[in-house]
């Protein structure tokens, strides 16, 4: 590693001294009395306590991730959810070791590794390329938003984890979890499933404890289904409460990262460190009323007296699952909760259409302007170049499925069109003031709840995805926030339950799913089945 590099790290994540040290150096090694270290189902606090007591070092903790991500994603199940390691991960490691050392840590992230989502700009040596050969090699200008706000946290980007290519916009065939780049990326609980997409790989990573946490994105479900599919807490946040700037875009008015943890603290402990107004985006201008710190909110006792109200229609869809929510029910009822069923929420259904149209016409619009962020060396500058390069590598990039989304998009006018305005304002009022609003003030309700999504299906490249119900476009289209729980497991398949919300009310959603949580204790540690034990 060049010394220039060391120094770069150092005054990047703010430790003391301008090159690596001696003392950063021995950091690295762990100390005689260290105990073995155990990666699965790590939390947060419990490798903060470690390396507070001096038997971890954020250096040790990163090697031990890189480590299992070769045995796991690279060997033995082959799970394919990390597309690539950060070289630079070991060098932040160090600094921050040193930091701790010399001034304390900055925080509970202070030396946990991240994995981010490829659709995230980093400008260091990692790619961000959305999963796409059309991509390969780009580097962006400057950090997202969120990459800066974890490196300030103190938190070691360890890696970018795979995804379902270009965020699965690019056709309405596609395979979730599947990239040019990154290939097949896999369900840790039974391998011939899929893991949901887009943000699959984090999903599986987290899921199979390659990493503490990670970052997903979510236009439509990407950040609940595949939290929902690999058995881990999803929080897909209310629109504008994390900046979105350095994100490759699908839409606007529906986009934004959030966190995916294997508990609810350790999701309330990412959301805070991400959250926040930024000037990089506009969207975030309300987010200063926003708390700074969800753990506040996090108590086992929850439940009691909270008004939740049940979306029976979006049960019915599997037998296994329903069992799953009456049981997650009676447990609620049980813990004090008041339900309101059912509770239906107004309009499902009503913009499955116009919700496909806004986001074919901010495709366009928002992915030609990230691409020209790029500056004159990117690869390809528009949609137009991406859809070229696809037909040209068609063998790589198209052997499964094509790119008839992309060229809706690309057909597309100005977001002047009356078809995308009238569009956008039906949807946003019909999910959002004539929808979720609507039944949370007419039955005075704290949250919603319906099953996130069914168990799993088997990955299929001939027929594409086979999603079978849940929860997750009203809170999508609306802009609001959905909070997804494991809540049991089908034929060795995890499941979840969903809480939604108005906008900004991750307090609240956090204290419910947080409770649900202590009360059920649903997770299971995966075993990379071949395939399911029926």
């Amino acid at each position: 590693m060049k010394r220039s590099m060391q120094r770069r790290e150092f005054l990047r994540y703010g430790a003391i001294g301008g090159v690596l040290s001696a003392a950063a150096r021995a950091g690295g090694a762990a100390p005689p009395e260290a105990p073995a270290l155990s990666l699965e189902e790590a939390t947060i606090d419990g490798l903060q306590e470690q390396m507070k007591a001096g038997t971890l070092t954020a250096r040790r903790l990163t090697q031990a991730y890189l480590d299992r991500i070769e045995a796991l994603d690279r060997k033995g199940p082959t799970l394919r959810s990390v597309i690539e390691t950060n070289p630079e991960a070991l060098v932040i490691a160090d600094a921050l070791d040193v930091e701790r050392r010399v001034k304390g840590p900055r925080g509970p992230l202070h030396g946990i590794p991240i994995l981010l989502k490829d659709n995230l700009d980093t400008a260091d040596r990692m790619t961000t390329t959305a999963g796409s050969l059309a991509l390969a090699g780009s580097i962006p200008p400057r950090d997202s938003s969120v990459a800066q706000r974890l490196r300030e946290a103190g938190a070691v980007l360890l890696g970018k984890a795979n995804m379902s290519e270009w965020a699965n916009i690019r056709s309405n065939r596609s395979t979730s979890g599947w990239s040019a780049r990154g290939g097949q990326c896999r369900n840790p609980y039974e391998l011939d499933r899929n893991p949901c997409g887009s943000s699959s790989g984090s999903g599986t990573a987290v899921s199979a404890s390659l990493c503490t946490a990670a970052i997903g994105t979510e236009t439509d479900g990407s950040i609940v289904c595949p939290s929902n599919a690999n058995g881990i807490v999803g929080i897909k946040p209310t629109l504008g409460l994390v900046s979105r700037a350095g994100i490759i875009p699908i839409a606007h008015s529906q986009d934004t990262a959030g966190p995916m943890a294997r508990t609810v603290r350790d999701a309330a402990i990412l959301l805070g460190a991400i959250a926040g107004p930024d000037p990089r985006d506009a969207a975030t201008a309300d987010a200063g009323r926003a708390p700074r710190d969800y753990t506040g909110f996090l108590d086992e006792d929850g439940l009691r007296g909270a008004r939740i109200g049940v979306s029976r229609k979006s049960f019915g869809f599997h037998p296994g699952v329903d069992r799953l929510m009456e049981d997650a029910l009676a447990e609620m009822k049980r813990r004090g909760a008041v339900l309101v069923d059912p509770a239906e929420i107004p309009h499902g259904g009503d913009y499955d259409e116009t919700e496909l149209t806004v986001l074919l016409y901010e495709l366009k619009v928002d992915l030609n302007a990230y691409l020209a962020s790029l500056g004159p060396k990117a690869p390809v500058r528009t949609l137009a170049d991406v859809i070229a390069f696809n037909e040209a590598h068609r063998a790589e990039e198209m052997p499964f499925f094509g790119q008839e989304l992309f060229i809706k998009a690309q057909e597309k006018g100005p977001l002047t069109d009356l078809a995308y305005v009238e569009a956008l304002a039906r949807n946003r009022r019909l999910a959002g003031l004539e929808g979720i609003d609507a039944v949370m003030g007419q039955h005075t309700l704290d949250a919603i709840v319906a099953p996130t999504g069914g168990p799993a299906w088997v990955t299929d490249h001939v027929n594409g995805d086979h999603f079978s119900g849940g929860m997750s476009s009203p809170p999508a289209v609306a802009g609001y926030p959905n909070v997804t729980v494991p809540a049991g497991f089908v034929f060795g398949l995890p499941v979840g339950i969903s809480f939604v919300g108005r906008a900004w009310s991750e307090p609240t959603l956090v204290k419910l799913a947080y409770a649900f949580e202590r009360a059920t204790r649903a997770r299971r540690v995966p075993r990379f089945l071949p395939t399911a034990e029926v």
